[in-house]
């Protein structure tokens, strides 16, 4: 059964393997929306806000493509671009809101769902501070089987971090959202040798303004402390000499 429109609240942990070790974990929370519902159930809390400022806020223009378009008709036009083939049922966003005016999604998840309720496809939003966003479908293109869980493996095309370079492979391994969810994201080299990897360990909690203002209370600028702890980790593998990789050219889509 597909989660009801909440919240997510966990811990995100990345962990290092080469050149040098390095590991990390901090505590977050994540909005977990129906896309066709969002300005309503932006509408249920004196916190939140759809496309104005508030505590918190969902704003068209933090995701990709043409914000004067509904969310599901962008999904729709990039769905046709890469050739997938999208299902008929509704689609959930994990994805940080807008905080007190400040947004900065590493990565936002959609999931769709076929008209029965099955997870059918994942479209994996990634940003990177470079102000570039590059989507990522998990589709059965680049499905490969696995008990359990979702996963899929295809090739990085975008640079993210100056300490990556570019000849890696994601792999992305999903457990179906439930009560529980785990996004985790294998960076490989082509060889298959563990070189980084990402995990978000999460539990749903319901909608409701108590327990958004519960979150607030707790992470009260939540994207602030991303982008906060992404410069900070970034110092300590500075320090530790960590090589740095330019940024190449590519064609990855400019945020305006």
């Amino acid at each position: 059964m597909i989660p009801s429109p909440g919240l997510y609240t966990g811990t995100l942990r990345h962990r290092r393997f080469q050149p040098r070790k390095h590991e990390f974990q901090y505590g977050l929370f994540m909005a977990w929306l129906d896309i066709d519902r969002i300005p309503e159930l932006m509408a249920q809390s004196p916190w939140t806000s759809y496309n104005r400022f508030n505590w918190a806020s969902f704003e068209q223009r933090d995701h990709f493509g043409d914000p004067n378009l509904t969310l599901r008709h962008r999904v729709g036009q990039d769905a046709l671009a890469h050739g997938v083939t999208l299902p008929d049922g509704p689609i959930y966003l994990l994805t940080h809101l807008r905080y007190l005016g400040y947004c900065f999604n590493p990565i936002s998840f959609y999931f769709c769902y076929d008209g029965s309720g099955r997870l059918d496809t994942v479209l994996a939003e990634v940003n990177s501070t470079f102000g570039e966003s590059r989507n990522y479908w998990l589709s059965q293109q680049n499905w490969q089987p696995s008990a359990n869980v979702l996963r899929y493996r295809c090739p990085k095309t975008m640079h993210v971090s100056p300490f990556m370079g570019m000849d890696l492979d994601y792999e992305f391994v999903l457990t179906e959202p439930g009560q529980k969810l785990v996004a985790h994201m294998n960076t490989m080299e082509r060889d298959s040798r563990p070189f980084f990897d990402a995990t978000l360990t999460l539990e749903h909690k319901p909608w409701t303004s108590r327990n958004l203002g519960r979150v607030l209370l707790r992470h009260p600028w939540m994207t602030v402390k991303v982008i906060g702890a992404i410069h900070w980790q970034a110092l300590l593998l500075f320090l530790k000499r960590v090589p740095v990789f330019r940024q190449p050219e590519q064609e990855a889509t400019k945020r305006t």
